[in-house]
């Protein structure tokens, strides 16, 4: 096996942070969700998917640095709160809404950094790394996206009927 460039070893070791930002955040409204004063436990259930799933991203990058003889190297997390909530312009929307528009959000700042990733591994002509790149994360992100902008797209329909928003928790009920 070649060489393990630094400047992938460099991008994978941002988009390790990345993913864990991601998950931390993920967890966070998780725990908003799972508050006795909210009891949305499926939506909650479905945050905490996603921030394991985050976590597991993150982790399936540390097997391939080592892998490939690189360091593993980790920041702090940086930015991780619910105050997307409290903003002028979520007040008006039902918490639910707020949360899959910050999940949005999220996602295509994973993407994006991801695209970055790729384009490292392109420029240091690295062809398994792009392979890697693109078998293991980059259609799961499109998906990703493509699912929570119809969430969002429901949820917009409902807007703050609390029976909907109920109805909309059960569809994440029994959920894999």
């Amino acid at each position: 096996m070649s060489k393990w460039n630094k400047k992938c070893e460099d991008i994978v070791n941002m988009q390790i942070n990345v993913e864990y930002w991601a998950s931390y955040q993920y967890h966070l409204i998780w725990s908003y969700f799972d508050r006795d004063s909210v009891g949305l436990k499926n939506i909650a259930e479905y945050y905490k998917k996603a921030s394991i799933e985050e976590r597991e991203h993150a982790h399936k990058l540390m097997e391939y640095q080592n892998m490939r003889g690189g360091t593993v190297k980790l920041t702090t997390i940086a930015d991780v709160d619910l105050n997307f909530l409290n903003q002028p312009d979520c007040k008006k929307m039902m918490d639910v809404l707020s949360s899959f528009i910050k999940a949005l959000n999220m996602e295509q700042i994973v993407y994006e950094s991801l695209l970055q990733v790729h384009a490292v591994g392109d420029e240091c002509n690295d062809p398994q790394f792009c392979d890697f790149i693109e078998s293991e994360y980059l259609e799961e992100q499109v998906t990703a996206i493509n699912e929570i902008k119809k969430y969002i797209e429901q949820l917009k329909r409902i807007g703050d009927d609390g029976a909907g928003v109920w109805q909309f928790d059960r569809l994440f009920e029994n959920s894999e």
